[in-house]
């Protein structure tokens, strides 16, 4: 990588799960990692493993779909670790539920937390990168972006985090910033966990079940993300903008 622009990355929902693996990853890369989360406890604890292990790092509470809060956690990260060039919008919630049994509350809620959230996070982080002509984003989006039953809040977000992104491309692309977007497929994570005591299922066997219905007879682990993550913040990604990434085991419809 080029040393004309900070080593700098900010990555949400890094307290545990997929944001977690993709802060240690970035990390390892050799980046200072701004790690985000409104479990500021849990961010924190991250940021202090990834110091101990010879990294820099500060983990930060935060609710995204706070403007005023999104402003001053990314002045923070700046301020201590320096300008950030990469983020990964990684923040998500779930209030799964049919359509006839959601509420407002569980609707606004998760558009909340994935769209307003990723915008809010990168219209503060974008100026940065602007500044210094070089800059990778990258969306979570999800394999629920094709739809799934009782998901409809959350496949709408994940659908719109697709056109966000591509949109992002488009405007960014000129000042050296890429922008891409990650859809997982089934990952182990305490959300799969939520999502199988959801539908009665025990983990274990909710994971036996997914793993008999993909190609390669395996379900994900967040590492598999963040291998992706790591690429596509690197320089030999920089021809690749716009795009989203299915990343579940074999083809998508």
């Amino acid at each position: 990588m080029s040393e004309s622009h900070s080593r700098v990355a900010i990555v949400t929902g890094a307290a545990r799960g997929i944001g977690a693996a993709i802060a240690k990853r970035l990390s390892s890369d050799g980046f200072a990692v701004g790690l985000l989360d409104l479990d500021e406890s849990a961010c924190a604890a991250g940021a202090e493993a990834i110091t101990a292990a010879g990294g820099r790092a500060v983990g930060v509470g935060l609710d995204v779909s706070d403007a005023a809060g999104v402003e001053a956690a990314v002045d923070r990260v700046a301020a201590e670790l320096g300008a950030p060039t990469v983020l990964v919008n990684n923040a998500g919630i779930t209030r799964d539920n049919m359509l006839f049994k959601m509420t407002e509350q569980d609707w606004d809620s998760v558009l909340g937390v994935h769209l307003r959230g990723s915008f809010l996070m990168s219209r503060a982080a974008q100026k940065h990168m602007i500044d210094q002509k070089w800059g990778r984003i990258v969306n979570l989006s999800s394999t629920s972006a094709l739809g799934n039953r009782g998901q409809a809040n959350y496949s709408a977000a994940k659908a719109g985090m697709q056109g966000f992104t591509k949109t992002l491309a488009i405007e960014l692309g000129k000042f050296g910033v890429t922008v891409n977007a990650i859809a997982p497929g089934f990952i182990v994570t305490d959300m799969t966990a939520a999502t199988a005591e959801r539908v009665g299922m025990g983990f274990e066997d909710f994971q036996k079940a997914a793993a008999e219905q993909i190609p390669v007879r395996r379900v994900g682990r967040p590492e598999d993300i963040a291998n992706l993550a790591s690429f596509l913040v690197s320089e030999d990604s920089s021809f690749i903008s716009g795009q989203v990434v299915y990343v579940a085991g074999g083809p998508t419809d």
